[in-house]
């Protein structure tokens, strides 16, 4: 989602892009268009409207009004309201596929751009005058690419982070998100829960069609047995970890599941080489940060690229791009990694801190007035698409 939303901001910018995407959208396998859901940022919110997506995506996106953090078994909790904050929602809830049909969509518009789906680059050579690579697509011989810049949007398991020599540092949380969509006895009203167990993070979040999408993560051992749950069972023990704030879990949909590790690029730039969204950082799911971290840094490299004359590969280019980004990339991280370690602490006396914190949260606007505007970025320049302006061509 993050490299197709980063073709879609170059268009019309004067650049020629070729986007190279291995699984065609809409196939079973597509792994970023799948029926996982993201919540977006308001800030997100505002570069999809940019790029002339967010009309597509609206109709399907749930308003999150307010959130409802806890902890189980713990007295604390701490509650937000949008309105409190003098904002319509604090961001949307909507399924990955829905995202990818609106960007996919708009490519298709794209006069100016190439695609190559399903196929992969392969052979890759990266020097200091460029960069070369074939296209492996099941034709005969395939086909053979020089650019000046390559960036790299493939994921934690970044193959081109790999060519480029770039290492990345990986710590595993010893958690596997179980996700499903689960329907409740009473409507959800724009509520997302977050409730942080002894195992990791649950939660809980409103879905447009009136059902809640639950990410839930645990313990491997945890996950595989709630995995093998049949549906009944499943939602007895769902309701017995979360409670009844949401109502009585009555339906689910078939379960899924990933391993959450942090990945961290040791550099988001190398030699013609751009790494954003999972292959810079991968993040736990906690706060639902990683894609909306991604997704500005898109809209800052289209930027960056959209507003420099000659070479867009150029050594000062790419620095200025990761100085731009250095400051909301490390607060990001920070904070998410954060919050999953301070909630797994089971230091003595630990807990009682986190929930009298948690209380005294709750009673301090100005906190939550701060915590409102973390979907906009730890700091940095604001990328012009984040702030509804279209990037400025040369």
């Amino acid at each position: 989602m993050v490299g197709a939303s980063l073709a879609a901001g170059l268009a019309g910018s004067g650049r020629r892009v070729l986007l190279v995407e291995s699984v065609s959208f809409g196939a079973h396998s597509q792994p970023s268009f799948d029926e996982r859901t993201t919540a977006l940022g308001n800030a997100s919110r505002r570069i999809f409207e940019s790029l002339g997506v967010w009309g597509a995506i609206a109709p399907e996106a749930a308003a999150i009004r307010a959130i409802h953090v806890s902890e189980a078994g713990g007295f604390g909790f701490s509650r937000l309201r949008a309105e409190e904050q003098g904002i319509e929602a604090f961001g949307y809830v909507a399924a990955n596929r829905r995202i990818g049909a609106a960007l996919w969509s708009r490519l298709g518009a794209c006069s100016d751009l190439l695609l190559r789906v399903p196929a992969s680059a392969r052979e890759v050579e990266i020097a200091p005058e460029g960069v070369r690579f074939g296209i492996s697509d099941g034709s005969a011989g395939g086909e053979r690419v020089v650019t000046r810049l390559l960036v790299a949007a493939d994921g934690a398991q970044s193959q081109i982070r790999t060519a480029a020599g770039i290492e990345a540092a990986v710590e595993d949380y010893d958690q596997v998100a179980v996700v499903a969509n689960v329907a409740a006895d009473r409507p959800h009203a724009g509520v997302a829960y977050e409730r942080f167990t002894a195992q990791g993070p649950l939660a809980v979040l409103p879905l447009y069609d009136g059902t809640l999408a639950v990410i839930w993560a645990c313990r491997p051992q945890r996950a595989s047995e709630l995995l093998s749950l049949d549906e009944g069972a499943y939602l007895g023990q769902l309701q017995r970890q979360f409670g009844w704030r949401a109502g009585r879990f009555v339906r689910a949909s078939r379960r899924g599941s990933y391993p959450l590790k942090l990945t961290r690029a040791a550099t988001t730039v190398g030699t013609r080489t751009v790494l954003i969204g999972n292959a810079a950082q991968a993040l736990h799911p906690v706060a639902g940060q990683g894609f909306n971290l991604g997704l500005r840094d898109a809209a800052t490299l289209a930027e960056v690229i959209a507003a420099a004359p000659g070479d867009a590969g150029a050594p000062e280019l790419l620095q200025r791009f990761a100085a731009w980004r250095a400051r909301d990339r490390r607060g990001v991280v920070g904070f998410t990694d954060g919050l999953v370690k301070l909630f797994a602490d089971t230091r003595t006396g630990v807990g009682l801190l986190r929930n009298l914190g948690l209380l005294l949260f709750d009673l301090a606007p100005p906190a939550k007035s701060a915590l409102a505007r973390v979907s906009a970025g730890f700091g940095g320049p604001t990328p012009r698409l984040a702030r509804g302006l279209p990037v400025q061509r040369v």
